[in-house]
């Protein structure tokens, strides 16, 4: 997704939320959520709004028609701080180190970041069909 892409799900409200988080494949995350987002199939959306409480935020999100969720490891902190304002329903997650990056050990190559807007790209087209 190096060009802007037609997305084809027009029409609707996909926001896209990583976890930003500290280690490498956090920074992966937000890097392939903010490459992503330029493509134009999903609006990159701020995760400490909705950790903050912010009602703007916990409404937006709550609002959306899908929620692209990428965090960097297994303790899934983007998708646990949606839960816990109960934000559950459309989601679609995408998980780093599930691609076979590992925590710690994998800087954020260009290569590493499409892996993971490929994997959002794939996720987001199976949720529209």
């Amino acid at each position: 997704m190096n060009e802007k892409t037609t997305c084809a799900c027009a029409g609707t409200v996909s926001l896209i939320i990583p976890c930003s988080g500290a280690a490498d494949t956090g920074e992966i995350a937000d890097r392939a959520a903010r490459k992503f987002a330029e493509g134009g199939c999903a609006g990159m959306f701020c995760l400490a709004g909705v950790g903050a409480n912010l009602s703007g935020f916990i409404a937006s999100a709550k609002g959306a028609d899908r929620l692209l969720v990428v965090d960097g490891c297994n303790l899934d902190c983007a998708r646990k701080t949606l839960g816990e304002k109960g934000i559950t329903e459309n989601i679609i997650h995408v998980r780093v180190t599930d691609l076979g990056i590992a925590k710690g050990k994998s800087p954020a190559t260009a290569e590493r970041i499409d892996a993971v807007v490929a994997e959002l790209g794939k996720k987001l087209t199976a949720s529209l069909k």
